[in-house]
């Protein structure tokens, strides 16, 4: 399987129309931004891109949208997680088909699930996109649950595509305990990344890297406490305000041609939170629309 390391941006999904359609003319422009930025490569279609709120046909052709842009540039991680392990099998065909790089699963929220249907579920979605490196996508506060260790070794005898792990668990605690021996593990929160890379992550797929691709970059480049901790901080500044509306912002404030429209349940700023977030980003962007 090809090794996949480094620097990732989780991507936002260009929307318009109040965030009813694709925008289709801006994912070159995003993927441009990103690879400008320094990134090694995207996660597309995961927390940040919205994934689980369009429908099958708009993640194809996101995914798809996302590949053309991207491609000899970018490495593409396809998040093909969803309600049903039909549904989440038939993405991960198509990723592979579209010629994505490897596929990430989040397990699907909602249903308490035993260790067995996990792993069924996880081994289906595997096998639809073999030999394409699979990635299991851990994230506890979106899925409802953490995927059980048991179930990542009864994956790695079933599948073997299983290439790693983006893990998003805090605290350090929570993370941890993924890292494990002969799994490539990429660190999802930003202030984290230096002590995942200190024990061994490959690298990190980063939603603040989707707006601030170069700080970013830097730091899973040169790890160091120091600058893990200002990743955060910026985060931190940025997610007191309704997200991925606000990283949207932040995009076009950096000459991205990128509507600040979500899909529902989503919202947009009201006017306060937009004053609000335009004297942050003051600060964080200065006059020339760069990163301080």
């Amino acid at each position: 399987m090809p090794e996949l390391r480094g620097a990732f941006a989780a991507s936002v999904t260009p929307l318009r129309d109040g965030g009813a359609a694709l925008d289709e003319e801006a994912f070159g422009p995003v993927v441009e931004f990103l690879a400008g930025g320094g990134v090694d490569g995207i996660l597309a279609l995961g927390t940040t891109g919205e994934g689980i709120l369009l429908s099958g046909r708009e993640r194809r052709r996101a995914a798809e949208a996302f590949l053309e842009a991207a491609r000899g540039r970018l490495a593409v991680i396809v998040q093909c997680g969803a309600q049903t392990t039909a549904e989440t099998a038939a993405l991960a065909a198509h990723a592979a088909e579209a010629g994505a790089d490897a596929v990430a699963v989040i397990g699907p929220p909602y249903f308490a699930l035993d260790d067995l249907a996990l792993l069924e579920h996880f081994a289906a979605a595997a096998r639809a996109c073999d030999p394409l490196p699979f990635f299991l996508y851990e994230f506890a506060a979106r899925s409802g649950y953490e995927i059980p260790l048991g179930v990542i070794g009864g994956l790695r005898e079933r599948a073997p595509n299983l290439a790693g792990l983006k893990v998003s668990d805090t605290p350090w605690e929570r993370f941890q305990p993924y890292l494990i021996e002969g799994l490539a593990v990429f660190v999802g929160p930003e202030s984290l990344i230096y002590l995942g890379m200190e024990q061994g992550a490959v690298g990190a797929v980063s939603a603040l890297a989707s707006a601030f691709p170069e700080l970013v970059a830097e730091v899973v480049r040169e790890p160091s406490a120091a600058g893990a901790e200002r990743l955060g901080a910026v985060r931190a500044a940025i997610q007191r305000f309704p997200f991925h509306t606000a990283l949207k912002l932040v995009l076009a404030r950096r000459g991205v041609p990128v509507r600040e429209d979500v899909r529902g349940p989503l919202r947009a700023l009201d006017e306060e939170e937009r004053r609000e977030l335009e004297r942050t980003l003051d600060e964080l962007l200065g006059v020339g629309g760069r990163a301080a």
